[in-house]
């Protein structure tokens, strides 16, 4: 298959113009961007683990590569009339000739729509906007022998989606690391002293926060005991801040159908509001309540772990 696949990417025409040498750094694995793209942005862990999709969703989910090292995320706007392909061919072609093997690559719907967008590690928007019925994506291995040496990312992934009138691409790198080891601390040495945040400070902050502490069943939108700790705190915030409103946001496993998940996340943003009425007298119109089902994982939802991470209410920060 890999052979293939190659093959293709070598036979493909190209009229896409690249940018030329000198108006934009080159990417880790040497890629030149197609002219006129539109740096957004550049995400970077030091030493990290990335799931490289090596193959579509399917019954079991996505089958993956789990690769470590120093991961590079970045992401590219390009205007214009080239469709997602034409942009990903001559990206493709770059890596076919520096050696990688293409092991991996889908368009839209062969790929698994919806359920592999959705299952793979994704920029944010806006830096990255994927049309669900428009991208295309590619997973490479690195040439072999590559390593610390030559700083050769081991694997790469592309994913290329045309939104209204422009294509956004996202390349992500995994390189063998190059940090120096941590230094280790002396067994005498007292730990350093962890500041808690405060869930108000939280959202003062950052605009937003995971009410941590609540845990909801497969299709359950009841809240237990343990929502009352956590549920004081955010009144306490509301009291202190009496000009503040909040959005409260549930959010799902992907167990069961989009369309019953945001009817069951929505059911849950709504107990919290109920329990901030009823017990802790907070202004219902101070509080509003949506329900984003599985669309927006901060976990796998591969392992039951991620499931259980997923099923979260978030608080989001209207005005103050």
């Amino acid at each position: 298959m890999r052979r293939s696949l190659v093959a293709f990417a070598l036979g493909c025409s190209l009229s896409l113009q690249l940018q030329p040498a000198g108006a934009e750094e080159p990417t880790a694995a040497g890629l030149q961007l197609p002219a006129g793209s539109l740096p957004l942005s550049q995400r970077e862990t030091a030493l990290g683990t990335y799931a490289l999709p090596v193959g579509p969703f399917g019954p079991t989910g996505i089958a993956q590569r789990l690769t470590e090292g120093h991961i590079l995320r970045r992401t590219w706007q390009l205007r214009g009339d080239a469709t997602a392909l034409q942009v990903l061919e001559p990206l493709r072609r770059q890596l076919v000739v520096q050696g990688y093997e293409i092991e991996f690559q889908c368009a839209a719907r062969q790929c698994g729509g919806f359920d592999f967008r959705f299952g793979i590690e994704v920029v944010p928007a806006p830096d990255m906007v994927v049309s669900l019925s428009d991208y295309y994506f590619l997973a490479a291995i690195g040439p072999e022998g590559s390593g610390a040496q030559d700083g050769v990312p081991a694997v790469v992934s592309l994913l290329v989606s045309r939104s209204g009138t422009a294509n956004y691409v996202q390349l992500i790198e995994v390189s063998p690391d190059r940090q120096p080891p941590l230094e280790l601390v002396a067994p005498d040495t007292p730990p350093a002293q962890v500041v808690a945040v405060s869930l108000g400070d939280q959202l003062l902050q950052q605009g937003h926060a995971v009410l941590k502490g609540l845990e909801f069943n497969t299709g359950d939108a009841e809240v237990g005991p343990e929502a009352s700790a956590i549920l004081q705190d955010l009144a306490a915030f509301l009291e202190a801040e009496p000009t503040a409103r909040i959005l409260i946001v549930g959010h799902t496993d992907t167990v069961g159908t989009l369309a019953d998940n945001i009817s069951l996340s929505q059911r849950r943003a709504s107990r919290i509001k109920e329990a901030l009425i009823q017990t802790h007298d907070i202004d219902g119109d101070r509080v509003e309540v949506a329900g984003a089902g599985y669309m927006a994982p901060i976990a796998s939802n591969l392992t039951a772990a991620g499931r259980q991470t997923n099923r979260r209410v978030e608080v989001v920060l209207v005005t103050e």
